[in-house]
């Protein structure tokens, strides 16, 4: 990508994205490189955006089917649950890095804007 004509970068949620978030945020600043992730960490590691599932959300939403399994409930027949609470995030130190202007309507619509 350094070498072609890459302008910009949205990766996927995985495993090991989110393990490496911190190189990727170095790699992503070295080559000037505006990248857009699934979660919030790849942000506060030091990259661009994020627009994804709050995992925070996920996780106590998992408490309950935890609950109902402990209590008797058979896991087949829990429904299965698609994620409803999505969040933007915008790291402005690093979009002043790479030279970005966010507009304000945009930095209105975050969840958070990491300063």
């Amino acid at each position: 990508m350094a070498q072609g004509q890459t302008e910009a970068l949205l990766t996927l949620e995985d495993s090991v994205f989110w393990l490496n978030r911190r190189v990727l945020a170095e790699i992503e600043a070295e080559h000037r490189l505006p990248t857009i992730h699934p979660l919030r960490e790849h942000v506060e590691a030091g990259s661009l955006m994020a627009y994804g599932p709050d995992l925070r959300d996920l996780f106590r939403r998992a408490a309950t089917y935890v609950d109902r399994i402990l209590k008797g409930a058979k896991p087949a027949d829990l429904p299965v649950e698609q994620p409803t609470k999505f969040e933007l995030v915008i790291n402005l130190k690093t979009a002043k890095a790479l030279g970005l202007a966010i507009p304000r309507t945009v930095l209105g619509r975050a969840d958070q804007v990491i300063e």
